[in-house]
């Protein structure tokens, strides 16, 4: 490598292995390349994207021998897996975390060659996936206590629990490769659904260091992991009516081509993450110094490659040359570098396509009005974007309907608040809003609108996912479910209940159930 310290060289990982039915199976077939696009010095001498490795390009009929092994494990709720006692579902995960531990610097370091996220969001996104997982359990645990017990209404005795829905097909993004597709198949999990999961196209040999500990730490066929491409995938799974839930984060055009595939979308449960366009809206009372910063770390987080970035600014019209000259000159002062080297806060951009689209929207912003307002905005090359500010952006422009995903921010002033209001209620999304300012009048009447139209507003801050502990969801094309961690158990799974009239002969049978635990679903057991 060029200039690459030692410690972040990569040795291109061949991986030729999948895992179907508690097996990791090898793979002899048709391969894909996998590029980062941090470009270094090939063997002729030329800069180019850098190989990574290879990963199975696998077909149908692979992919639908995963698929039955998921559909058998779960054995239309009669498998070991469903069926399994909750405190042995956990310690299950419980081996997984273990296990996943000894990979974070492998894990971290295809991070950041993969999707050129910087070291320090990398290291966080993987030790975010591992609490994610411990307070997945610690939730489930929670939820578990809450059911241990019995009630009785109108003479009627009933032991309510969740149970599993059936088979789950996983896909993820790749902006978040691990964490966010973490936060779909772990809560799937351990309700006791089984699993088919395919890794993103980008983000996706990160991924292969994990087969093992999956493989060791679940029974055969309820974890199954695949590698190849959406529509030679994901699409003949779906054909087969096999699956139950679709669980998905990524565009709502690909939620809805998978789910047309379904022969049933009837009874296909949803659980999608979708794009979003959050704006901020800072008002004339706004402090621009918090503002400013606020609006940079919203903006521009891992290059504004996040559903919850803020991806329209509404100043009003009495403070947006102010808060224009503040803004450029704090985003003329972010660290651009490699993702390893300290201090970088702007990485490559990981799309092989994404600088000239980040070029498309700022030359057609431009060519209706707006201008660049920071200096090094749009400056660019084939993998890098300079953040560039436009203004004034207006609803002619193509950046004022896009989730553009990536460093372009658009500013559009206001003179009354029913212009940012009417745009964010007409917008197809409604994930997250950000609101600037200190007037409690004013703010309140906002917060009482903006809760029905967007599903949290956050309150002089960006918009963000965390804390996992809180509804993570959205209204219209942003999101159908929820993926808090609370949230997330009972979006993967169903209430049921066993219900028996209060009469000496069912009594006696309840408790001699709850006695020798002959059922795993009645149990009074209270896990600590």
């Amino acid at each position: 490598m060029h200039n690459i310290p030692e410690n972040m060289q990569v040795t291109p990982i061949h991986h030729a292995s999948y895992l179907c039915d508690g097996a990791i199976e090898p793979w002899s077939g048709k391969t894909a390349e996998v590029f980062s696009n941090i470009y270094t010095k090939n063997n002729n001498g030329d800069y180019g994207p850098t190989l990574l490795g290879t990963v199975p390009d696998m077909d149908a009929d692979h992919a639908l021998k995963a698929l039955d092994a998921a559909y058998n494990a779960f054995n239309r709720g009669q498998g070991i897996w469903p069926t399994m006692k909750v405190k042995d579902r956990i310690a299950c995960l419980e081996k997984f975390v273990e296990k996943m531990k000894p990979k974070r610097e492998e894990v971290v370091r295809l991070l950041m060659w993969e999707i050129g996220k910087n070291q320090p969001d990398s290291y966080k996104e993987f030790d975010r996936t591992v609490d994610y997982i411990s307070n997945t359990i610690d939730a489930y645990k929670a939820l578990d206590r809450k059911s241990a017990k019995f009630q009785k209404e109108s003479g009627i005795y009933a032991h309510i629990r969740r149970s599993p829905l059936g088979v789950v097909l996983c896909l993820g993004p790749y902006n978040y490769p691990l964490n966010e597709t973490f936060c779909l198949l772990i809560p799937a999990l351990i309700m006791g659904n089984t699993a088919i999961f395919k890794p993103a196209k980008l983000g996706v040999l990160l991924i292969t260091p994990l087969l093992e500990a999956f493989k060791e730490s679940f029974p055969p066929g309820v974890v199954n992991i695949v590698f190849g491409r959406g529509r030679n995938i994901a699409s003949p799974i779906m054909q087969t009516g096999k699956v139950d839930v679709l669980a998905l984060i990524g565009h709502s055009s690909s939620a809805v081509a998978l789910q047309d595939q379904h022969p049933k979308k009837n009874r296909l449960r949803l659980v999608l993450g979708l794009e979003a366009n959050n704006p901020g809206v800072i008002l004339p009372d706004a402090d621009l110094d918090l503002t400013v910063k606020e609006c940079i770390s919203g903006t521009l987080s891992f290059n504004g490659q996040r559903c919850t970035a803020l991806k329209m600014l509404f100043v009003h019209e009495s403070i947006v040359d102010e808060f224009n000259a503040r803004f450029a000159k704090a985003v003329d002062a972010l660290p651009y570098g490699l993702p390893w080297e300290e201090g970088a806060f702007l990485t490559p951009l990981p799309e092989v396509d994404k600088a000239n689209y980040i070029k498309g929207l700022v030359d057609d912003a431009t060519s209706k009005g707006a201008k660049i307002m920071n200096s090094k905005g749009g400056e660019m090359s084939h993998n890098y974007c300079y953040p560039a500010i436009l203004y004034p952006v207006n609803d002619s422009m193509n950046v004022y309907h896009e989730e553009q995903f990536g460093p372009v921010i658009p500013v559009v002033p206001f003179s009354t608040i029913d212009q940012p209001l009417d745009a964010i209620a007409n917008s197809e999304y409604g994930q997250q809003v950000s609101i600037f300012g200190r007037n409690s009048e004013k703010l309140g009447r906002l917060i009482d609108i903006l809760a029905n139209l967007v599903c949290r507003v956050n309150l002089n801050s960006a918009c963000q996912r965390g804390p996992d502990i809180y509804p993570f969801t959205g209204r219209k094309n942003s999101a159908v479910g929820t993926l808090s961690v609370f949230d997330a158990l009972r979006s993967f799974s169903i209430r049921t209940f066993v219900a028996s009239k209060d009469n000496n002969y069912n009594n006696a049978i309840i408790e001699e159930l709850k006695d020798t635990n002959h059922s795993n679903f009645v149990s009074t057991e209270y896990l600590l």
